[in-house]
């Protein structure tokens, strides 16, 4: 990749994702099939020609509609690189906090957009100013027509909010359920149940895909998979690999070599 903080992926599956998440920005472009996933806003679809968006730390999932394979590139974006690129291009909103407001766009210039900055930055002689130029001209057209500031919040943390803060910031680390219940004071089955509510998964499930996430960034900085493996908590490197797998559709290997 030509440029810090862009990464592109381009897959083609009929597998279903679960929920997970992702710490960066997420745009991608359908090109065959159709994608169904779960968001804060319930069931949305999304076919060929359309966009889809996730925010860092959003729970999605995803399937094929009608279980035919479906096609899509991704862009994933550094959220200081999104910040960085927005700056004096929203109105003079300052530092108030973005996000895409919708998981599926319609939206066919927003695609074209995206599909030039997907080819120039997949090119390895492509220069690092052009791809930067594409960039800035996608996410500002983006954010102004499909972005939405989030709420202030000065308030402390909830119980469950810790519960995750905690999980993000060591998921390395095997806590029980009776541990983490008695980090915020609540009994296992309701640390269970609101934590679902909250999030929608299991505490379980929520630190596996933060380790996927881990071991992806230890991939990213050269490690081995076996590294990567006992570096993000996982038992060892085949657990890794399985979750990682059914998390981003594709090996660690695979993964690995795709970096170059």
């Amino acid at each position: 990749m030509s440029l810090p903080g862009l990464e592109a992926l381009s897959l083609v599956s009929n597998r279903t994702f679960p929920r997970h998440a992702h710490d960066q920005f997420g745009i991608g472009l359908i090109v065959s099939g159709g994608h169904r996933s779960w968001s804060g806003l319930g069931t949305v679809d999304a076919r060929a020609g359309n966009l889809i968006t996730v925010n860092p730390g959003e729970l999605h999932d995803g399937s094929p509609m009608n279980g035919v394979s479906r096609a899509w590139r991704m862009l994933y974006f550094d959220p200081a690189l999104v910040a960085c690129s927005l700056e004096g291009a929203l109105d003079g909103e300052g530092s108030r906090t973005i996000e895409f407001a919708r998981p599926a766009i319609d939206d066919p210039r927003c695609a074209a957009l995206f599909q030039q900055l997907f080819t120039k930055a997949t090119l390895t002689d492509s220069e690092p100013m052009a791809v930067e130029e594409l960039l800035l001209r996608f996410l500002a057209s983006a954010f102004r027509r499909h972005g939405a500031y989030q709420a202030r919040c000065d308030d402390p943390l909830p119980r469950m909010a810790r519960v995750r803060q905690w999980l993000d910031e060591a998921p390395e680390q095997a806590a029980s359920l009776a541990e983490l219940a008695a980090e915020v004071g609540v009994s296992r089955y309701q640390l269970l149940r609101g934590f679902v509510r909250e999030t929608g998964m299991t505490p379980h499930a929520y630190r596996v895909q933060r380790r996927v996430r881990v071991a992806r960034q230890l991939i990213i900085e050269g490690q081995t998979l076996s590294q990567a493996a006992a570096g993000a908590g996982f038992a060892d490197q085949s657990h890794m690999t399985r979750a990682f797998t059914r998390q981003l559709g594709i090996s660690p290997g695979r993964y690995r070599a795709a970096l170059g």
